[in-house]
């Protein structure tokens, strides 16, 4: 369980390094999405039978850092929307 909590710390940072442009997102809320992410990418390698959700592997941390990639990039555009919103 530790290990699954570090890689998906890991993961959050990636997504971080990865995603082009000025982010808004804090770093706890960029970690907690990398955590996200690699709870789908353990669930979609597992629906395919490639390991189990909790097993780290080659494809579960793929498709863990491109969901997290995509959760950052929606992430900020709902925080982005809200900025504009409130000014």
């Amino acid at each position: 369980m530790i290990g699954f909590i570090v890689a998906g710390l890991i993961i959050g940072a990636l997504a971080r390094l990865i995603k082009p442009g000025k982010q808004r997102l804090g770093i706890l809320a960029t970690l907690l999405l990398g955590l996200v992410g690699s709870i789908i990418g353990g669930t979609i390698a597992n629906l395919l039978g490639t390991g189990d959700i909790m097993e780290l592997n080659v494809f579960g941390f793929i498709v863990a850092v491109i969901a997290s990639v995509l959760l950052i990039g929606v992430a900020e555009g709902i925080a982005q929307s809200r900025h504009r919103a409130v000014h």
